[in-house]
C-alpha cells in the first residue's frame, strides 16, 4: 500500500451512496491517499434475514472496490434488535461474508466490533473472542475494534478490549473452521443468555490507572477469568 494518509467513510445503508461520498473519495484519490470504505448491513433490517443480509454484505464488500476503488472494505454486519456484531446472527452473516470474498478473490477485508456488555466484564470480553475467532477462520486481514457497550456510552473503551480481540485472533489461527464453530458455539452459549441484562460494566476511570495507562488489579482479575473460561471452551491461549 502508499505510504499516505488512510482516509474512512461509510456507505449508506442498504446498497446506496450519495454524492457527497463520491466527492470526498475522488478528493482523497486525487491526493493519492489510502481510502477504506465501510457499510455495516442490518441483520433483521431492510434485506431481511440472515442469508439475505450475507448477500447484501457481499455486494456492499465489492462495491467498496468495484465502484469507489477502495484499498480496504470495513464491514460490520449489526442486529437490528441488539444493536451489536458479536450476536449469532452478525456472526453468521459476516463469516459467510467473509469465507465467500477470501475464497474468490484478493480484497483486503476489515470487521467492526461492537460488544452489548461494557469493560471489565466477562461477558464483554468472551463476545470479542467469539468475533475474533470467527473474523480470522474466515480469512479477514484487518480487526477493528472494541465499541464495547455498542458504542454508544462514553468512556467505555479500553485496551483490554482489544488485547483479547489480537490474543483470540492469534489462538484461531491454523484452526480448522469447523474446531472453530464447535468452540464458537460453546462462547456464544456463555453470553447470549445475558442479552436482556448484560452485567454492569466500568468506564475507563474505573477499570485503569489513569496516569500509568494500565489495568487495576480487577480487570486483570476479570480478564484472567474470562481466558479461563475460554480455555474451558477449547482455546489453547
Amino acid at each position: 500500500m502508499k505510504h499516505s494518509d488512510l482516509h474512512e467513510c461509510s456507505q449508506l445503508n442498504e446498497l446506496k451512496i450519495d454524492m457527497s461520498m463520491l466527492n470526498m473519495i475522488a478528493a482523497w484519490h486525487m491526493s493519492g491517499d489510502n481510502i477504506l470504505i465501510e457499510q455495516m448491513p442490518i441483520v433483521g433490517g431492510y434485506c431481511g434475514g440472515v442469508e439475505e443480509t450475507a448477500i447484501c454484505d457481499v455486494a456492499t464488500s465489492i462495491a467498496s472496490f468495484a465502484l469507489l476503488n477502495a484499498d480496504i472494505h470495513l464491514g460490520g454486519p449489526i442486529h437490528v434488535r441488539w444493536g451489536t456484531t458479536t450476536n449469532r446472527q452478525s456472526l453468521q452473516v459476516a463469516a459467510h461474508t467473509a469465507m465467500a470474498l477470501d475464497t474468490n478473490t484478493d480484497l483486503l477485508l476489515a470487521n467492526q466490533y461492537y460488544t452489548m456488555a461494557g469493560p471489565c466484564t466477562e461477558m464483554n470480553l468472551l463476545e470479542i473472542a467469539a468475533q475474533a475467532m470467527c473474523d480470522t477462520a474466515s480469512g479477514r486481514e484487518l480487526l477493528s475494534g472494541v465499541a464495547s457497550a455498542k458504542g454508544v456510552r462514553i468512556d467505555m473503551v479500553t485496551g483490554m478490549e482489544a488485547r483479547m480481540m489480537g490474543e483470540a485472533s492469534m489462538a484461531a489461527c491454523g484452526m480448522e473452521v469447523s474446531e472453530v464453530n464447535d468452540i464458537v458455539e460453546r462462547v456464544l452459549n456463555w453470553y447470549e443468555k445475558s442479552y436482556y441484562q448484560p452485567p454492569k460494566s466500568k468506564t475507563f476511570q474505573e477499570s485503569y490507572d489513569v496516569e500509568s495507562i494500565k489495568p487495576n488489579a480487577e480487570y486483570i482479575s476479570v480478564y484472567d477469568s474470562a481466558l479461563n473460561i475460554l480455555s474451558n471452551c477449547g482455546i489453547d491461549f
